[in-house]
């Protein structure tokens, strides 16, 4: 019997409805045709080539990027009761032929493959020679040469258009700008393919940004008072930063582990294993970590360090509450960011059209760092969507000053031009601050910069005062990090105007540092844990239950039940079989294989 897609949806997963615009891209595939589909992380994109491939005659052929993925998505299928399987280098040659042979007869509903294992001549060869139902491209936007996260083997799959131009193709991202979505359209040849955007805003994660300051020490913080216990995601620009960041959490009592591409690939998949598999792991990584990660309760993604753009950060961001329970997107930033960040866009390979893309990808960022309006908002708005403020970020719930910085700028950019002019050298912010608060330092004496006529004007401001200046004259591209390699910084074209008294500067100032109270830095931490004593002891009778059953299972406990569907379990406290099938994520076959079991943890 062929079940209609709504259908499918209720007994197969478990979900009375469709949500936002599921409904029409599955009808939309069904029926035959290619689509783009653009859906937050979290938002259900996986329904939308998962249901068609079930209604549809065939196979569905699914190429994700990460092969350590595949089993995750293929167990908790298996577990809905579809019949899908994987094709990657991580099987033996037999369990490669068993996958094989269930293709060509029939018995798959899904198959994974990685886009380097379809493009060989062998793996088109087998599929020419089984019934396709659909063709789905996971994180499409890997194709764009523009994106954070290029793969050039996707360029490759435009071929699929050419050998199978009867078969549905979708292209689905949780992450692209319309340019970014355009270049998706025209490497993959949809260029006919109706566009469904989903809107972008995540409003269960609330964005905090904080300036850098013993950043290890701040992270260390921001876990213990909101996240004790919780699994989260850290992410570091280099290797070694992840090394020591996931030692000193582990040195104080947080459960991390690194991943990064330095790492063996065995520690790789072991450290991936127990992130995915056990309660409250912390995952300190780069950002070769994450893609595809469906872990749904991922309470914080914290970043130590600037990432390169806006994309980039909705993506990682994105991977916290995928459950739609309260999550944290947590970032800090200084000076020595906007200035490292800077001087590898100089030093990059590529030509001027390049480098000026990287540096509008970190401006946007920057903007998004410094602005005194609600985070969502300026987020949104780089995807070109519009929202009213969230009143669910730092800068809604403690709204920063803004203050005329034009004098305090002109001071410092005195300063480098006196240096420059009159003495023919360049320093960095360190020794710039030093000038202009009066410090006699060595270096200070060493060169006689106490006789230069800016030396001491700048007093009335602290050391941080004028690293919040410095980084945001940095970020307004106001000041420029030379060409040395050492960091030091230089004027640019817009100085000028700034010098002249041409322009009034607004810049950001934090809000006074009040020290928070339990119960407010614990928000979000309750938010997620709030029920009444008695659903919370059904809840932990239920959790200890699904861990043993997924533990049997070889699997991670959300592949058995998420968290989400567990809540509403000990909350309804269901009477009978018939009850528990009204229950969001309890499907037909769930409710066969577990009913029984669960009713026995609500009443004992």
């Amino acid at each position: 019997m062929t079940l209609s897609s709504l259908e499918t949806l209720q007994r197969v997963f478990g979900y009375e409805s469709f949500r936002g615009d599921q409904q029409a891209i599955i009808e939309h595939v069904v029926s035959g045709g290619d689509a783009l589909v653009l859906m937050p992380t979290g938002g259900g994109k996986s329904l939308c080539y998962q249901i068609p491939a079930l209604v549809r005659p065939g196979t569905g052929i699914v190429i994700s990027p990460l092969i350590a993925l595949m089993q995750d998505q293929v167990d908790a299928l298996q577990e809905l009761g579809v019949r899908a399987a994987y094709l990657n280098s991580s099987q033996d040659w037999r369990e490669a032929r068993e996958v094989e042979q269930a293709f060509q007869a029939g018995e798959l509903d899904l198959l994974y493959v990685a886009p380097e294992r379809l493009l060989t001549e062998r793996c088109l060869d087998l599929l020419s020679r089984g019934h396709i139902a659909l063709f789905a491209i996971d994180e499409a936007h890997c194709v764009s040469q523009w994106g954070h996260d290029f793969r050039p083997e996707y360029l490759g799959l435009s071929l699929l258009h050419e050998r199978w131009p009867q078969v549905p193709r979708l292209a689905l991202t949780a992450t692209a700008t319309s340019a970014t979505r355009r270049e998706i359209a025209e490497r993959l040849k949809l260029d006919d393919a109706p566009h469904f955007v989903a809107s972008f805003d995540r409003p269960n994660i609330r964005y905090r940004i904080i300036e850098k300051n013993e950043v290890r020490k701040q992270l260390l913080a921001f876990i213990q008072a909101e996240h004790a216990g919780d699994c989260g995601i850290i992410y570091c620009l280099s290797r070694a930063r992840v090394e020591e960041t996931a030692s000193y959490l582990c040195d104080h009592g947080i459960a991390a582990l690194p991943y990064h591409a330095g790492l063996n690939a065995s520690v790789r998949a072991a450290n991936q294993s127990r992130f995915l598999r056990e309660e409250g792991m912390v995952m300190v990584a780069t950002i070769a970590f994450g893609m595809g990660v469906n872990k749904p309760d991922v309470r914080f993604v914290a970043h130590i360090d600037l990432p390169k753009s806006v994309e980039g950060y909705y993506q990682e961001t994105g991977r916290a509450g995928r459950d739609g329970l309260p999550a944290t997107a947590w970032l800090a930033y200084g000076l020595q960011d906007v200035v490292q960040q800077r001087r590898m866009i100089d030093q990059s390979e590529g030509d001027e059209v390049f480098r000026r893309r990287l540096g509008a990808q970190l401006d946007a960022m920057l903007g998004l760092c410094e602005t005194v309006s609600c985070r969502r908002q300026r987020l949104l708005a780089y995807f070109d969507q519009t929202i009213q403020p969230c009143g669910n970020c730092d800068t809604c719930l403690e709204p920063p000053q803004a203050w005329d910085g034009t004098i305090a700028a002109q001071k410092i950019l005195s300063a480098v031009y006196r240096l420059w002019r009159e003495r023919g050298q360049r320093f960095g912010a360190g020794h710039l601050i030093d000038i202009l608060r009066g410090k006699l330092t060595d270096r200070i004496k060493e060169y006689g910069h106490d006789t230069l006529s800016v030396f001491g004007i700048g007093a009335d401001l602290s050391e941080n005062a004028w690293r919040s200046v410095l980084r945001q004259l940095l970020a307004q591209s106001l000041l420029a990090v030379d060409h040395d390699g050492y960091g030091t910084l230089a004027l640019t074209e817009r100085s000028r105007g700034v010098l002249k008294g041409e322009h009034t500067l607004m810049f950001r100032r934090e809000p006074e540092k009040k020290s928070r109270s339990r119960s407010a830095s614990t928000r979000s931490k309750e938010a997620v844990i709030a029920l009444p004593e008695a659903a919370q002891a059904r809840f932990e009778t239920l959790r200890a239950w699904r861990a043993e059953v997924a533990r049997s299972h070889g699997v991670p406990a959300y592949v058995i039940f998420h968290d989400a569907t567990l809540r509403e379990i000990a909350l309804s406290c269901p009477q009978s079989l018939d009850d528990l099938g009204g229950i969001s994520g309890v499907g037909v076959r769930k409710r066969e294989a577990y009913g029984e079991a669960l009713l026995q943890c609500v009443h004992g």
